[in-house]
């Protein structure tokens, strides 16, 4: 008995003393056994895991890619919903866009698709902008394309510049400031002058970052050639799609270069006050009916889309994705907790002489529990923290791409924590359970 007590080590043979001196002076340590019993535990488990540090490593190892996934995956879904939500966010809180209805219909392969509408038309896009006569701004504007290459002098961009006409109100309805210039005046827009203003990622790439150097330069977009009369404030990228990475020309220009019978012109309605936003959808709603020609009993065939409206189908579609994240961040936690509880198992056979001379110093079942549900728990938890750490930086690697700031999920990093917890205590419970229901005889005798 004695050789194998001096076998044990020091974390384990303080633990055994403390043990004894419980069983004989019970009411001293009465008020300190909670503690004393958990900082026990937690040095007894360490002292484990560097005593089995292959065999735990690869547990951790386990764990920590199962909760990387997890925190990883949720964290940049978090980050595009984020970006997706400063992006409906620049439409302004007192706005709201028009645009054509879109249905979901059954395929021949009886799938579902969406099929678009009926085009919101120039003609119609610019008798609604001249006959709402609520107090707001309204703005038409057409996306022509996003594969333009522009050229100034010497210097070209790469084939993906976008080219966006615009009338006067659109830079003031999107939230859109100009740094340097001026934006287009209403004889601008309706002559179809071919005058352009610049984001400023096209700046850096033809005038060496220089903005003050773009004004009153002709720059080419394709065969097209525009004059920079003004050059937009960096704004950033949202989903790809780059305020900075684009040339903005007036509307009738740009349609006659680009439009065809099937173009979808777009109407954003600003506001003057955001309490009064009800009153102008109602309004827009009756006008655009008139508009499109539509009788009392029919549908609406276009879409008024708020940012809250946005945000709301944001939120609905990220949910699913959320749901299947955290499914396979379980799945994977199986695997760790299956391969954990064999750890344990295996630990518990290997540690018997030791259990035995516990219980033979006074040890209850509920002390030997307690140790090796603790050991599994840190180890869980170890393995959790690092999992967290990767998932984070993981994470948020799709956050600078998205023009986003640098995301903590703190509600991700609870998820993760909590779910350790619970595999440590589902994967240590029955190797704790066998080990403390062992003989102190049979255990002494162990070999």
């Amino acid at each position: 008995m004695y050789e194998g007590y001096l076998s044990i080590s020091d974390a384990r043979m303080r633990a055994s003393l403390y043990l004894y001196r419980a069983a004989i002076m019970p009411g001293e340590f009465v008020k300190r056994s909670l503690t004393m019993n958990f900082a026990e535990n937690i040095r007894i488990a360490l002292d484990s895991v560097r005593a089995n540090w292959l065999r735990a490593i690869l547990t951790l190892v386990i764990i920590a890619f199962g909760i990387m996934a997890l925190v990883g995956i949720l964290t940049a879904i978090d980050a595009i919903a984020y970006s997706l939500n400063d992006s409906f966010s620049g439409l302004g809180a007192n706005s709201f866009s028009i645009d054509r209805k879109w249905e979901e219909v059954r395929s021949n392969r009886g799938g579902r698709r969406q099929k678009a509408g009926d085009p919101i038309k120039f003609d119609q896009a610019m008798e609604f902008k001249e006959r709402f006569e609520f107090p707001a701004k309204v703005s038409v504007s057409f996306y022509a394309t996003s594969l333009a290459t522009v050229k100034a002098g010497n210097e070209k961009t790469n084939p993906n510049i976008g080219v966006v006409g615009v009338d006067e109100n659109f830079f003031d309805v999107k939230g859109l400031d100009i740094a340097h210039g001026r934006n287009f005046s209403l004889a601008e827009v309706l002559d179809g002058h071919a005058k352009a203003v610049i984001g400023m990622d096209i700046v850096k790439a033809l005038f060496k970052n220089k903005p003050e150097k773009a004004l009153d330069q002709v720059i080419a977009v394709g065969n097209l050639k525009y004059r920079v009369i003004g050059v937009l404030a960096s704004k950033g990228a949202s989903m790809g799609n780059s305020n900075d990475r684009a040339v903005y020309a007036p509307l009738t220009n740009v349609r006659a270069q680009y439009g065809n019978e099937k173009t979808n012109y777009d109407l954003v309605v600003a506001v003057q006050n955001a309490l009064d936003m009800d009153a102008a959808q109602s309004e827009a709603t009756g006008l655009f009916r008139t508009i499109r020609g539509l009788r009392p009993a029919q549908e609406d065939d276009f879409s008024i889309f708020t940012s809250d409206s946005l945000v709301a189908i944001l939120k609905e579609n990220t949910t699913t994705l959320r749901l299947a994240t955290i499914a396979i961040g379980l799945m994977t936690l199986l695997g760790a907790a299956i391969g954990l509880m064999n750890i344990m198992l295996v630990s518990v056979t290997e540690r018997t002489r030791e259990i035995g001379i516990y219980k033979a110093l006074g040890a209850t079942r509920r002390s030997i529990l307690l140790q090796f549900l603790t050991e599994a728990i840190v180890i869980c938890q170890i393995g959790g923290i690092t999992g967290i750490f990767l998932g984070i930086l993981v994470g948020n690697i799709v956050t600078p791409l998205l023009g986003g700031s640098f995301l903590i999920p703190w509600g991700w990093m609870f998820l993760g924590l909590t779910l350790c917890m619970i595999v440590g205590v589902v994967s240590g419970f029955y190797p704790a359970m066998k080990a403390a229901q062992l003989d102190p005889i049979e255990a002494l005798r162990y070999e």
